[in-house]
């Protein structure tokens, strides 16, 4: 139960964490939990690609439609689809 509460801790941490943005002592804290748990590092993992494959597409290359579709479907953020 204790480390179901320890993930919640950082849920909000994550982004800022991935982006360098946090202080010496919490990314300490971070890094020996992501050391432990198995799921947060996953997330951690994920966005770090995720951000990597946004960063580097190039723009004129779109993702087709039904890719989309079924990303938005999975992250439940349809109302964001123009």
């Amino acid at each position: 139960m204790e480390k179901h509460l320890h993930c919640k801790d950082f849920v909000d941490t994550i982004s800022s964490y991935v982006d360098g943005d946090l202080s010496e002592e919490l990314c300490v804290e971070l890094d020996k939990h992501l050391s432990e748990c198995d799921n947060c590092r996953i997330v951690v993992n994920t966005l770090r690609k995720t951000i990597d494959i946004y960063q580097h597409q190039a723009e004129n290359e779109k993702a087709p439609e039904d890719v989309k579709d079924r990303l938005f479907y999975r992250l439940n953020i349809e109302q964001f689809r123009k």
